[in-house]
This record gives structure tokens, C-alpha cells and sequence, in this order.
């Protein structure tokens, strides 16, 4: 049986859009990821769905949508992706916060190395749930 992930951050435009790609794309076979925020924004952070669509050939614009908290079903792990001021808050049986930057406005290559941070941290994840290393509450 899969988990349901969610990753979440404010405006769901940005890390949790590109978390939510890769994890479809390395954590299908255990995940079902999700991504959502407190608000949305018109459109997914064009330069994210730059990134993610040369690094990982997925193009976010055509299988993502900017999604509220309560648009997303009932979740096993919760994921913040580091928000620094207030982070949204998700019920979940696990929680997480991967505290991991905003590359908003920032180079080509901050982008990049958020969408590696990422990576990283999805294969961790998806080998601790293989392994039965998550410990729910």
C-alpha cells in the first residue's frame, strides 16, 4: 500500500510543485504525492518548471496546479519545506521539515541546486518508508 505524502509550503508555486514532480518520478512504486499551501498562485514559479522540466524532462505546467490544503485528500507523512516565517499546518501521521530555501528570484543555478536538495531528500525518504523507517505518531 502507498503513502500519501504532502509536501507544503504558502503558495504551493515553488519547492513542494518541484517536490511533488520529482517525487512522482522516484516514488511512484511507494508514494503518492501531493503538494498544497494556505494560498495559491496563478501560475507554478516559471523558473521551477524550467528547471524541472530540463533536469528531470517533466513539464510541471502540463501535470501541476497550484492546490490549497484542503484540496489534497488525507495525508500519511507532511512535509514542510521550510517556510521561516509561518509554515502551514497539515494533519498528518508524520511530520517533517526539510527547511529547505526559497530560490525565488534568485540564479539558474540556486534553482538547480533546490531541485538536487530535493532529489536527495525524496530517495532518503523513499528508502526510510522501503525500510519501515518512519515512525508515525
Amino acid at each position: 500500500m502507498k503513502l500519501k505524502v504532502a509536501f507544503i509550503c504558502v503558495h504551493n508555486s515553488c519547492r513542494s510543485q518541484m517536490a511533488e514532480a520529482i517525487t512522482k518520478l522516484y516514488g511512484s512504486e511507494v508514494i503518492d504525492a501531493y503538494s498544497a499551501g494556505t494560498e495559491t498562485k496563478p501560475r507554478i514559479n516559471e523558473d521551477a518548471v524550467k528547471t524541472i522540466k530540463r533536469l528531470y524532462g517533466i513539464d510541471m505546467e502540463k501535470t501541476q496546479y497550484s492546490k490549497l490544503l484542503n484540496d489534497i485528500p488525507p495525508v500519511d507523512i507532511v512535509v514542510k519545506m521550510g517556510c521561516n516565517v509561518v509554515c502551514p499546518i497539515l494533519p498528518g501521521r508524520h511530520l517533517e521539515d526539510w527547511g529547505i530555501e526559497d530560490p525565488t528570484g534568485k540564479s539558474e543555478e540556486e534553482f538547480e541546486r533546490t531541485a538536487r536538495i530535493i532529489e536527495e531528500k525524496i530517495k532518503d525518504l523513499v528508502l526510510r518508508i522501503k525500510n519501515n523507517k518512519i515512525k508515525f505518531d
